[in-house]
């Protein structure tokens, strides 16, 4: 009976330590990653309508090299993301896949490898209220699977 108490206050315990951590996590940046069988392992990434500026930060949990398997986080409006990804086709790994000053695109990372990542940093006020945004792929022939909703407020 006293072992069962001494385990439960234990438990109980960590349980109170580790909440302070998960309490204080910062909802202005968020997390996401990419796979060698081109997925992301979020489909929507959201955050809080007070967030000035958000991180995004891209993690590519695969094994393979970025010139055969590279993955970028771009953020785009919805309506643009295909135009976006075809026209990165043409840009080439060296530009990351991203066309020379093309105006569509709002943010991103560069193209990571497998065990890399990266991150990218920008303030909500390019964003409409309520808008609808995409965040996808530009790795030639990803952006088909590899594109999800990304939401303020």
């Amino acid at each position: 009976m006293t072992l069962n108490r001494h385990t439960f206050h234990a438990a109980a315990l960590i349980a109170a330590l580790a909440l302070p951590l998960y309490a204080h996590a910062d909802p202005c940046k968020v997390e996401i990653s990419g796979n060698d069988q081109m997925q992301y392992d979020k489909t929507e990434l959201s955050v809080p309508a007070t967030c000035k500026e958000v991180t995004v930060t891209l993690h590519h949990t695969g094994k393979l090299p970025k010139e055969a398997m590279g993955h970028d986080w771009v953020l785009v409006d919805g309506a643009d993301y295909q135009a976006v990804a075809t026209a990165g086709m043409n840009a080439g790994l060296a530009n990351d896949y991203i066309a020379t000053a093309d105006k569509h695109v709002i943010a991103h990372t560069k193209i990571v490898g497998g065990g890399q990542s990266d991150s990218v940093t920008f303030p909500t006020s390019s964003l409409k209220k309520g808008g609808s945004y995409t965040y996808v792929c530009t790795f030639p022939g990803h952006s088909v699977m590899m594109h999800g909703v990304f939401k303020s407020g």
